[in-house]
């Protein structure tokens, strides 16, 4: 690890070395500014880190595929050259519909057409319109999540920003911008049922619309999340999901060796304690230790909840604000287990043990609509389904470094379980119960799941909140919810990265343009920061603050 520079030195201190701190980081040096990342964990990554959980067997952690990378990052990062490298899945998803059906969703629009084709004639002929539709749509989000969102309230220039962005938003057609309208209102069921007939097709899209939302499919706002999942890419092909060799932590350690390789002083093991704060700006941060870090400047790769409930000293802000931040809705439905496995699942609707396109797609259990919807009404009321949405991964399949030879690694990102549980109950005390239930969930699709699982890691939302501090176990930091996207997010007057505080901003998940590991919400803010810092050298002043 490289020397700690004196804290005069700091330019910027970032807190946490989640994917994004990590990309704010190398942003920021590769403007010319000398950085410090602090992480509280012993290993960098957050929610995106690689660990043994059973001896010879290691997984991702929290996030498990890769899709929303975003390739400017990846680009300017030169992530290839640090060692990144990522693999196509053979298919994009497969659903176990029942002991006779299923549904395995290839690439290539005729043969998703095919597959389709076997619910419904007609859907199949629709999806064409359907997927070039999306496209345009992400095509418009790609522009977007590159973009530092107008600030409600900013002046004449952020005006001007927004009107920009207006005129490129009116350039499309009207047809596009009827898309859009319902893209960014409706929900995903009523969003699929204007293309789709198939309950099993409609399903099928939807389940993208629910994925750390936290909500019914037919919750106003989950279209814009069934979009938010499509914009991305595998080695440039767009739409197509994969593998990190190595997990999800080959990507935050291909990002740190980057950071570290432009100068940035990379410390784990260093809680923050308190952001400090002089002269009505932030001045740097306080660890646990007592240990003082000053800095020009302050990045927070932490939820936006987190930084105003936990680190910011009473007072700094108006009251009215600081309850605002305290305020952002939160909690993603998400219960995470990763299983050691002797043998393949071996569902009854496509029998096997030996890899089959299937065993590398995106395993989905969640068929319908009405699927989907009862596992939330259950969670709302029960704390979880009894029948859960559960996507299942075997990266194994494409990656041989993570099991033994002949066995297999899973990873289950299950939905929907309440962030805090009826009547007082613990996850402490009810997670082992409920991790049960995914098993045998996916046991009754392949009868020798149960029997095969040799070992596994189980982490609950409390264990997410702990461990990585997203606040209600929310792996986006913020629900992606209407009131809190673009320049709403995190809150509205504060979408530019720049927090209340002088000198203090956001570059995590919490702000535009939101959840996934895709780096831009790093990239974005460290924009930002250094055009304040440039700036500063001449006026004295750091940011807004307003």
């Amino acid at each position: 690890m490289p020397n700690t520079p004196s804290p005069s030195a700091v330019d910027a201190v970032v807190i946490g070395g989640g994917h994004n701190g990590l990309t704010c980081a190398a942003y920021l040096a590769g403007g010319g500014l000398k950085v410090v990342v602090v992480e509280k964990n012993a290993t960098v990554g957050g929610g995106a880190m690689t660990e043994a959980f059973h001896p010879g067997f290691r997984n991702s952690v929290a996030a498990y595929t890769v899709s929303l990378l975003n390739p400017r990052v990846i680009a300017d990062l030169e992530l290839a050259r640090h060692g990144l490298r990522m693999v196509e899945r053979p298919a994009a998803n497969f659903w176990p519909i029942d002991k006779s059906r299923s549904l395995l969703m290839p690439y290539g629009l005729a043969a998703r057409q095919q597959a389709i084709a076997a619910f419904s004639a007609r859907d199949a002929m629709r999806l064409p319109e359907y997927d070039a539709a999306l496209e345009r749509a992400a095509a418009v989000l790609r522009d977007l999540v590159l973009r530092t969102p107008p600030n409600a309230g900013g002046g004449w220039l952020e005006a001007l920003k927004g009107g920009m962005i207006a005129r490129r938003l009116m350039g499309l057609s009207l047809s596009d911008q009827r898309v859009l309208t319902d893209l960014f209102t409706q929900s995903a069921a009523d969003f699929l049922s204007g293309w789709f007939t198939s309950e099993i097709v409609k399903g099928a899209f939807a389940f993208d619309g629910i994925v750390g939302a936290y909500a019914s499919p037919w919750t106003p706002g989950t279209a814009y999340v069934l979009l938010h999942h499509c914009f991305g890419e595998v080695n440039g092909k767009p739409g197509v999901w994969g593998h990190a060799l190595g997990g999800m932590g080959a990507i935050s350690d291909a990002i740190c060796a980057s950071a570290r390789s432009r100068g940035v002083v990379v410390r784990t093991g260093c809680e923050v304690a308190e952001v400090l704060v002089k002269e009505g700006c932030a001045a740097g941060v306080r660890l646990a230790s007592g240990e003082l870090i000053h800095a020009r400047a302050v990045a927070a790769n932490v939820g936006p909840k987190l930084l105003f409930r936990s680190m910011l000293p009473k007072g700094v802000v108006p009251d009215d604000i600081h309850d605002r931040f305290c305020g952002i809705k939160t909690g993603s439905g998400t219960f995470r287990m990763n299983v050691a496995l002797s043998e393949l699942p071996d569902f009854t609707c496509r029998p096997g043990t030996i890899a089959a396109d299937h065993h590398g797609a995106g395993i989905v259990i969640g068929p319908t609509l009405n699927y989907l919807e009862r596992a939330y009404l259950d969670a709302k009321r029960d704390g979880w389904s009894a029948n859960p949405v559960v996507e299942m991964l075997i990266p194994s399949t494409l990656d041989d470094s993570l099991a033994p030879k002949g066995q297999h690694v899973a990873s289950l990102f299950v939905q929907h379980v309440a962030p805090h549980l009826p009547d007082g109950r613990s996850w402490d005390d009810a997670k082992a119960e409920f991790a049960g239930v995914v098993i045998d969930t996916v046991t009754r699709h392949a009868p020798n799941f149960r029997a095969a699982v040799v070992g596994m890691q189980i982490t609950s939302p409390l264990d997410l909140e702990r461990r990585f501090g997203m606040i209600d176990g929310d792996i986006f930091h913020g629900q992606l919810s209407l009131n809190q996207l673009f320049s709403a997010r995190p809150v509205l007057g504060y979408a530019d990265y720049r927090m209340p505080l002088r000198g203090l901003y956001l570059c995590g998940s919490g702000a535009h343009p939101g959840g996934g590991v895709t780096g831009l919400p790093g990239r974005n803010a460290a924009g930002e920061i250094v055009k304040d810092l440039r700036r500063s050298r001449w006026t004295g002043a750091i940011g807004s603050g307003s």
